[in-house]
């Protein structure tokens, strides 16, 4: 999954949209079996992926952290933030065992931070953060600039965990991510929650983020 530059090309190397979603959505629905060789003892990051139930998604294992976000690259973003939001609830928590996996130089972290916030950097390099759902209600952001972001989702809760719209200073964003600049002009980020997928918002290709195949 790691081919951050170019998912779309990845998508078009798989089969397009539906073969790409569906070996997404195997990776959490296969067994959780694992072969242990290379280590000679079965890890903690290993049993902790059996204890979840997640099938072979190993969230300890920072390379394959970003992968849920790539619905956003194959109109299904509902699933993403699905998700990121079981993830959220399932594998952090305020106990000593609070993490899945190990840190690994702060990215378990990081990616909690994000995702609480609502978005994640996936490709490194591009000035792009892609949605998923927030986790909080209100959070605020203040920046070096002297700038502040709201980031606001009213109806947000354990069961509205769906997004619906999202409004950057009351203006509609079709599209599955926030550039770097409009997250640093400040403003308000609005998100409109709600308890069902909506599997009409983002699924246009003009709505997925960088690719270096796109034509965008």
């Amino acid at each position: 999954w790691s081919v951050f530059q170019d998912i779309n090309g990845l998508i078009g190397l798989m089969g397009g949209k539906d073969y790409f979603t569906a070996k997404l959505d195997s990776v959490f629905e296969v067994p959780p079996v694992f072969d242990y060789s290379y280590y000679g003892i079965v890890i903690h990051e290993i049993r902790e992926m059996q204890v979840m139930n997640m099938g072979n998604y190993a969230h300890g294992n920072q390379p394959v952290q970003h992968m849920i976000y790539l619905y956003n690259y194959a109109g299904q973003p509902w699933k993403t933030q699905y998700h990121v939001r079981n993830v959220m609830d399932k594998l952090y928590t305020y106990l000593p065992d609070g993490y899945c996996g190990d840190e690994d130089n702060g990215q378990t972290s990081a990616w909690y931070v994000f995702s609480a916030l609502g978005f994640y950097p996936v490709t490194p390099g591009k000035d792009e953060y892609v949605f998923g759902s927030p986790l909080f209600k209100k959070a605020t952001l203040e920046f070096e600039n002297g700038k502040l972001l709201t980031i606001e989702a009213p109806e947000n809760s354990k069961d509205n965990i769906f997004v619906s719209d999202i409004l950057l200073n009351g203006k509609s964003l079709t599209r599955n991510y926030i550039k770097h600049k409009e997250l640093q002009s400040g403003g308000r980020l609005t998100f409109k929650m709600q308890d069902t997928p909506d599997k009409e918002r983002g699924i246009l290709q003009d709505s997925a983020p960088f690719s270096m195949s796109s034509k965008k």
